[in-house]
Protein backbone atom coordinates (compact mmCIF):
# COMPACT_ATOMS: atom_id res chain seq x y z
CA UNK A 1 0.00 0.00 0.00
CA UNK A 2 2.79 2.41 0.92
CA UNK A 3 4.68 1.73 -2.33
CA UNK A 4 1.46 2.23 -4.29
CA UNK A 5 0.74 5.55 -2.55
CA UNK A 6 4.29 6.80 -3.10
CA UNK A 7 4.12 5.75 -6.75
CA UNK A 8 0.85 7.65 -7.25
CA UNK A 9 2.26 10.75 -5.55
CA UNK A 10 5.35 10.68 -7.77
CA UNK A 11 3.23 10.21 -10.91
CA UNK A 12 0.96 13.11 -9.92
CA UNK A 13 4.09 15.24 -9.60
CA UNK A 14 5.06 14.35 -13.17
CA UNK A 15 7.66 11.70 -12.33
CA UNK A 16 7.30 8.53 -14.39
CA UNK A 17 7.27 5.35 -12.31
CA UNK A 18 8.56 2.53 -14.54
CA UNK A 19 8.37 -0.34 -12.04
CA UNK A 20 7.61 -1.35 -8.46
CA UNK A 21 9.20 -4.18 -6.50
CA UNK A 22 8.59 -5.56 -3.02
CA UNK A 23 11.77 -7.59 -2.48
CA UNK A 24 15.52 -7.19 -2.93
CA UNK A 25 15.51 -9.80 -5.69
CA UNK A 26 12.62 -8.17 -7.54
CA UNK A 27 14.19 -4.70 -7.20
CA UNK A 28 17.38 -5.90 -8.84
CA UNK A 29 15.51 -7.73 -11.61
CA UNK A 30 13.25 -4.71 -12.31
CA UNK A 31 16.22 -2.33 -12.32
CA UNK A 32 18.04 -4.47 -14.87
CA UNK A 33 14.88 -4.82 -16.97
CA UNK A 34 13.51 -1.27 -16.96
CA UNK A 35 16.76 0.73 -16.47
CA UNK A 36 15.33 3.53 -14.28
CA UNK A 37 17.28 6.74 -13.67
CA UNK A 38 16.37 6.68 -9.97
CA UNK A 39 15.59 3.82 -7.60
CA UNK A 40 13.67 4.79 -4.46
CA UNK A 41 14.74 1.97 -2.17
CA UNK A 42 13.26 0.98 1.18
CA UNK A 43 15.94 0.02 3.70
CA UNK A 44 13.95 -2.91 5.07
CA UNK A 45 12.62 -5.38 2.56
CA UNK A 46 11.12 -8.80 3.31
CA UNK A 47 14.13 -10.67 1.94
CA UNK A 48 16.95 -8.45 3.17
CA UNK A 49 18.57 -5.10 3.79
CA UNK A 50 17.96 -2.74 0.88
CA UNK A 51 21.24 -0.89 1.46
CA UNK A 52 23.19 -4.05 0.60
CA UNK A 53 21.69 -3.81 -2.90
CA UNK A 54 22.93 -0.25 -3.60
CA UNK A 55 26.24 -1.17 -5.33
CA UNK A 56 24.46 -3.52 -7.76
CA UNK A 57 21.78 -0.93 -8.53
CA UNK A 58 24.44 1.70 -9.16
CA UNK A 59 26.32 -0.71 -11.47
CA UNK A 60 23.03 -1.17 -13.34
CA UNK A 61 23.04 2.59 -14.00
CA UNK A 62 20.60 3.87 -11.38
CA UNK A 63 21.03 6.58 -8.78
CA UNK A 64 19.66 5.33 -5.46
CA UNK A 65 17.63 7.29 -2.92
CA UNK A 66 17.03 5.29 0.27
CA UNK A 67 13.79 5.58 2.20
CA UNK A 68 14.00 4.69 5.89
CA UNK A 69 11.90 4.86 9.03
CA UNK A 70 14.80 5.97 11.18
CA UNK A 71 18.27 7.13 10.35
CA UNK A 72 21.54 7.61 12.15
CA UNK A 73 24.79 9.04 10.84
CA UNK A 74 26.03 5.44 10.70
CA UNK A 75 23.19 4.35 8.41
CA UNK A 76 23.60 7.46 6.25
CA UNK A 77 27.36 6.82 6.01
CA UNK A 78 26.68 3.23 4.89
CA UNK A 79 24.34 4.53 2.19
CA UNK A 80 26.95 7.05 1.01
CA UNK A 81 29.81 4.51 1.12
CA UNK A 82 27.71 2.08 -0.93
CA UNK A 83 27.21 4.67 -3.65
CA UNK A 84 23.74 5.85 -2.65
CA UNK A 85 22.74 9.36 -3.68
CA UNK A 86 20.70 10.12 -0.60
CA UNK A 87 18.58 9.15 2.32
CA UNK A 88 15.11 10.41 3.21
CA UNK A 89 12.95 9.57 6.20
CA UNK A 90 9.55 7.91 5.77
CA UNK A 91 8.19 10.64 8.02
CA UNK A 92 8.98 13.25 5.34
CA UNK A 93 6.08 14.94 3.58
CA UNK A 94 5.27 13.79 0.04
CA UNK A 95 6.41 17.12 -1.40
CA UNK A 96 9.79 16.65 0.34
CA UNK A 97 10.07 13.18 -1.19
CA UNK A 98 9.23 14.51 -4.66
CA UNK A 99 11.83 17.27 -4.22
CA UNK A 100 14.45 14.73 -3.08
CA UNK A 101 13.78 12.52 -6.13
CA UNK A 102 14.12 15.55 -8.44
CA UNK A 103 17.36 16.65 -6.78
CA UNK A 104 18.84 13.15 -7.08
CA UNK A 105 17.77 13.10 -10.74
CA UNK A 106 19.65 16.39 -11.19
CA UNK A 107 22.82 14.77 -9.85
CA UNK A 108 22.67 16.09 -6.31
CA UNK A 109 23.28 14.12 -3.13
CA UNK A 110 20.43 14.40 -0.64
CA UNK A 111 20.96 13.74 3.07
CA UNK A 112 19.11 15.27 5.99
CA UNK A 113 21.11 18.24 7.30
CA UNK A 114 21.09 16.76 10.83
CA UNK A 115 22.87 13.65 9.55
CA UNK A 116 25.27 15.30 7.13
CA UNK A 117 27.95 16.35 9.61
CA UNK A 118 27.98 12.85 11.11
CA UNK A 119 28.25 11.32 7.63
CA UNK A 120 31.19 13.56 6.77
CA UNK A 121 32.90 12.79 10.09
CA UNK A 122 32.57 9.06 9.50
CA UNK A 123 33.58 9.15 5.83
CA UNK A 124 36.64 11.28 6.53
CA UNK A 125 37.69 9.06 9.42
CA UNK A 126 37.26 11.69 12.12
CA UNK A 127 34.81 9.37 13.87
CA UNK A 128 35.12 5.61 13.57
CA UNK A 129 32.06 3.73 12.43
CA UNK A 130 31.02 1.58 15.37
CA UNK A 131 31.40 -2.03 14.36
CA UNK A 132 33.45 -1.26 11.23
CA UNK A 133 36.21 -3.57 12.43
CA UNK A 134 34.00 -6.50 13.40
CA UNK A 135 35.02 -9.71 11.67
CA UNK A 136 32.38 -11.86 9.99
CA UNK A 137 32.37 -14.21 13.02
CA UNK A 138 32.01 -11.26 15.40
CA UNK A 139 29.10 -9.93 13.32
CA UNK A 140 27.44 -13.36 13.61
CA UNK A 141 28.04 -13.23 17.36
CA UNK A 142 26.47 -9.77 17.54
CA UNK A 143 23.37 -10.98 15.68
CA UNK A 144 23.04 -13.90 18.09
CA UNK A 145 23.40 -11.53 21.05
CA UNK A 146 20.63 -9.40 19.56
CA UNK A 147 18.45 -12.52 19.40
CA UNK A 148 19.04 -13.01 23.14
CA UNK A 149 21.49 -15.91 22.85
CA UNK A 150 23.77 -16.63 25.78
CA UNK A 151 27.37 -17.85 25.56
CA UNK A 152 26.35 -21.54 25.49
CA UNK A 153 23.86 -20.92 22.67
CA UNK A 154 26.41 -18.89 20.73
CA UNK A 155 28.93 -21.70 21.17
CA UNK A 156 26.42 -24.25 19.88
CA UNK A 157 25.12 -22.13 16.97
CA UNK A 158 28.61 -21.19 15.77
CA UNK A 159 30.01 -24.67 16.36
CA UNK A 160 32.87 -23.42 18.53
CA UNK A 161 34.09 -24.13 22.04
CA UNK A 162 32.50 -22.19 24.90
CA UNK A 163 35.75 -20.30 25.56
CA UNK A 164 35.97 -19.33 21.88
CA UNK A 165 32.38 -18.05 21.98
CA UNK A 166 33.20 -16.08 25.14
CA UNK A 167 36.22 -14.57 23.33
CA UNK A 168 34.02 -13.58 20.35
CA UNK A 169 31.57 -11.88 22.72
CA UNK A 170 34.36 -10.03 24.51
CA UNK A 171 35.84 -8.77 21.22
CA UNK A 172 32.39 -7.52 20.13
CA UNK A 173 32.05 -5.64 23.42
CA UNK A 174 35.55 -4.19 23.10
CA UNK A 175 35.09 -3.06 19.50
CA UNK A 176 31.72 -1.44 20.23
CA UNK A 177 32.98 0.15 23.45
CA UNK A 178 30.31 -1.65 25.46
CA UNK A 179 30.48 -2.86 29.05
CA UNK A 180 27.76 -5.50 28.71
CA UNK A 181 26.03 -7.65 26.12
CA UNK A 182 22.89 -5.54 26.47
CA UNK A 183 24.86 -2.33 25.91
CA UNK A 184 26.56 -3.87 22.85
CA UNK A 185 23.17 -4.69 21.33
CA UNK A 186 21.88 -1.20 22.17
CA UNK A 187 24.91 0.44 20.49
CA UNK A 188 24.56 -1.85 17.48
CA UNK A 189 20.87 -0.96 17.08
CA UNK A 190 21.59 2.77 17.41
CA UNK A 191 24.37 2.55 14.82
CA UNK A 192 22.24 0.57 12.38
CA UNK A 193 24.38 -2.57 12.58
CA UNK A 194 21.38 -4.84 13.12
CA UNK A 195 19.04 -3.39 10.51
Amino acid sequence: MVAEAIGLALERAGIEVVARATTVAAALAETRRSRPDIVLLDRRLPDGDGTALIPELVRAGARVLVLTGEATASVAARVAESGGAGLILKSARLDELVEAVRRVADGEVVFDAKLLSGVLDRLTGRVGLAGATLTAREQETLLLLADGAGTDQISSRLGVARNTARNHVQRVLDKLGARSKLEAVSIARREGLLD
